[in-house]
């Protein structure tokens, strides 16, 4: 079980790795932001024409199969 004297240390190292200089903040910041720029212009648009056409193909392909919607005609 978890004691508090555990959660005590792991706060204790979790402070110890936050202690970095400046300039490796910076450079991690400017990496981030990078990394989320090519996510945002490159990859969710990607994956976002790639789920849209999918359900098209999906309900072209039902509709080959399964006929037009709409009533059946008499």
């Amino acid at each position: 079980m978890l004691d508090f004297e555990d959660l005590g240390r792991m706060v204790d190292t979790l402070d110890n790795n936050d202690a970095q200089p400046n300039n490796a903040r910076e450079t991690g910041r400017r990496e981030e932001l990078i990394v989320f720029a090519v996510i945002a212009a490159f990859v969710w648009p990607v994956i976002a024409v790639g789920v849209v056409g999918g359900y098209g193909f999906l309900v072209w392909m039902s509709q080959l199969i399964l006929g037009p919607p709409g009533p059946p005609g008499t």
